[in-house]
């Protein structure tokens, strides 16, 4: 060819082939031992250490490095992971890390990712096991939310993801045209979807993903306890349809990220059917509430969505990360993201008979990650889940409780889920100061190492957040949160004045 130098081939000999498997296995065997001795040591000791620790510089300047020409041994790569990587987590698994939204992890979970990735199958179809074993896991996930067995679902990177495939088969569904063909500069009427003031932001970058904008997603003022308004949003609706424009979807929060109110999501779902709009609920704190054993009335309406949105890495504590989009239509799910090359097709036989489940996702190649869901679902079962819900609820309620019995600490609002807003308030204070002291607060919790919570902002008040989501929180880590928070306060409250 012009351009390129051309050579006979040389034979290929077991001499001159590399590859990328170990020249002594025996040796890798006993390293691999030894990381799963470390492993074991890193999670059952997690309570002996900080919740979070700064990084050195010089550990920081570790990871600015180029990428290396030449080889390493594994033992070096695997000393220098225990050095820098593992000794500065972002602490999640702790007890007392209760920041922003996350899930606190299970070992079987973990050896789960080990397995899946040595088995090392794509998720994106055909007649192999692991396929199979992901769709049980997506027909466990319907059931316990209550969706009918004619309903589809696939796994994804987490909530974020799976609220974006949801309100993309939401989009297409009310098109009223082949939008896949057309594109979204051929709707006759621009659509409107509608969330409380409270939706998840990942929301926002959802619709705009979808090509229709920010102002397509239309925020309803919510009650005292941050629940949507539902007259409001008849009204809304009402007033769009006036001004030509197609009301397409209802978005409901079962749980929502400030506070963790849920809508009325029967209230919701009656809406949807008076209106013929699609209902989607955004569940991913709090639609796994429904295996719940005392609460799971909170959610009752999530069984009658169009789609559900949740996240498995979360109450049901997989290791990060997996998220799950569901759907009631199987038909207008898979309508909205199959596409059939010639590169791959079905057969009757082989490995091409089994059903390509990248036709209901984006992703033509997916991990493995069902896997881990399903050894800790085998392992523990539904009810256990469903009662360490009700143990984080009841945590909730009792941190509630000391913040209440302790001033100058001060309750934003009645947690309903998992999540305590409170603030550090001592009398007389401007809400500036307020934020200085209690931004202060949370920091130093974090730089000891003693807890982790979150900040937020809830009607213009600047407050800590946190949400317990968390199978390893016992009630004596409430306490030393609490005790510490007062200490801190107390000695910044002086100095601050």
């Amino acid at each position: 060819m012009p351009g390129y130098a051309t050579r006979a081939a040389e034979p290929s000999t077991a001499s001159t082939t590399e590859t990328l498997d170990p020249q002594d296995w025996s040796a890798v065997a006993d390293l691999a031992h030894r990381m799963v001795d470390d492993a074991v040591d890193h999670v059952s000791g997690v309570r002996d250490r900080p919740v979070w620790q700064p990084m050195p510089e010089e550990v920081e300047a570790a990871f600015a490095g180029s990428a290396p020409e030449g080889s390493t041994s594994l033992e070096d790569v695997y000393a220098e992971f225990r050095r820098n990587v593992l000794a500065y987590p972002m602490g999640n698994i702790h007890p007392r890390f209760w920041s922003w939204y996350m899930g606190a992890g299970n070992f079987t979970g973990a050896l789960g990712d080990l397995l899946a990735a040595v088995q090392g199958s794509n998720l994106g179809g055909g007649s192999h096991a692991a396929a199979l074993l992901d769709q049980q896991v997506i027909g466990w996930l319907r059931d316990m939310v209550g969706l009918p067995e004619t309903g589809s679902g696939t796994l994804t990177s987490g909530g974020s993801m799976a609220n974006l495939l949801g309100l993309t088969v939401a989009r297409n569904a009310a098109a009223g045209i082949d939008l896949r063909e057309e594109g979204v500069a051929a709707l006759p009427r621009p659509l409107r979807f509608y969330a409380s003031d409270q939706v998840h932001s990942c929301h926002r970058k959802a619709v705009e993903t979808l090509g229709l904008g920010n102002k397509a997603l239309r925020r309803i003022e919510t009650d005292r306890g941050f629940h949507i308004n539902v007259p409001a949003l008849k009204r809304a609706i009402r007033e769009d349809r006036g001004a030509g424009l197609n009301p397409a979807c209802i978005i409901g929060t079962a749980g929502t990220v400030n506070t963790g109110a849920v809508d009325d999501l029967r209230a919701l779902a009656d809406l949807a059917a008076e209106e013929g709009l699609w209902f989607h609920v955004d569940g991913c704190i709090g639609a796994l509430v429904a295996i719940s054993h005392e609460y799971a009335g909170l959610v009752e309406g999530i069984e009658r969505a169009d789609s559900i949105a949740l996240d498995p890495h979360k109450w049901l504590h997989a290791p990060f990360e997996v998220g799950c989009a569901l759907f009631r239509d199987r038909a207008l799910h898979r309508q909205t993201f199959a596409v059939s090359p010639e590169y791959l097709k079905g057969t009757a036989r082989g490995l091409a008979s089994g059903e390509f489940l990248h036709e209901y996702g984006l992703q033509t190649s997916r991990g493995f990650a069902a896997l881990k869901v399903w050894m800790a679902i085998k392992e523990h079962g539904i009810a256990k889940f469903g009662r360490l819900i009700d143990q984080n609820m009841a945590q909730a309620r009792r941190l509630a409780g000391l913040v209440r019995d302790n001033p100058p600490l001060e309750l934003m609002v009645e947690p309903e889920l998992n999540i305590v807003c409170f603030r550090h308030a001592p009398a007389g204070w401007a809400e500036a100061q307020l934020r200085a002291l209690n931004t202060e607060i949370m920091v130093r919790l974090q730089e000891t190492g003693v807890a982790a919570v979150s900040d937020t902002v809830i009607d213009g008040r600047h407050c800590l957040r946190a949400a317990i989501c968390n199978h390893r929180t016992r009630d004596e880590d409430l306490d030393l949160f609490i005790t510490e928070t007062l200490r801190l306060g107390s000695m910044l409250s002086r100095s601050m004045q």
